[in-house]
């Protein structure tokens, strides 16, 4: 029996692949964050009176049980953030779904994790992608720093699939 080596993985070392129309993966695929990856399932409580005798003296009749369920999976948004750049695919993407062809515009992506050595490590893969915001950054004279393009995005699914 050999043990398994385990690594911790870093969150800076991933890939967003997502394919937009017009777009130039030379400039438009790198992203410097990428926020949100969750999915949550909801519990659903229930009570239910049991004819259990309770109390002190065992006297009272009708116990409440509380139970727990599984239900509906929920998918977070997703919000992607990079340094802008000359390219309009972002904004022409957002500009479609704006004027009101969002079910052609959905799209699947994955986001891939690296370890140390540049192998892929885990994947997750996000369907259904649209955007639902645009936004950039605060500008000012005085300010030197790059100025930055963020687009949240909602989505049907998120999976880990490796």
């Amino acid at each position: 029996m050999t043990d398994k080596q385990y690594e911790l993985l870093t969150s800076s070392r991933y890939y967003l692949e997502i394919r937009v129309d017009g777009s130039d993966d030379r400039i438009d695929g790198y992203f410097m964050e990428c926020l949100g990856f969750e999915r949550t399932q909801e519990a659903i409580e229930f009570c239910q009176v049991t004819p259990q005798k309770w109390g002190k003296d065992g006297n009272s009749v009708g116990r409440v049980a509380r139970t727990k369920i599984p239900g509906n999976s929920h998918s977070g948004n997703l919000i992607l953030r990079r340094g802008m750049t000359i390219s309009m695919a972002v904004w022409d993407w957002f500009s479609a779904v704006e004027q009101g062809n969002w079910a052609k515009q959905r799209r699947n992506g994955d986001l891939t994790l690296y370890n140390q050595n540049a192998i892929e490590q885990a994947r997750f893969r996000f369907l259904g992608a649209w955007p639902i915001k645009y936004k950039i950054s605060d500008v000012s004279a005085s300010n030197s720093e790059f100025e930055i393009e963020e687009m949240e995005l909602a989505i049907d699914e998120f999976s880990r699939i490796k």
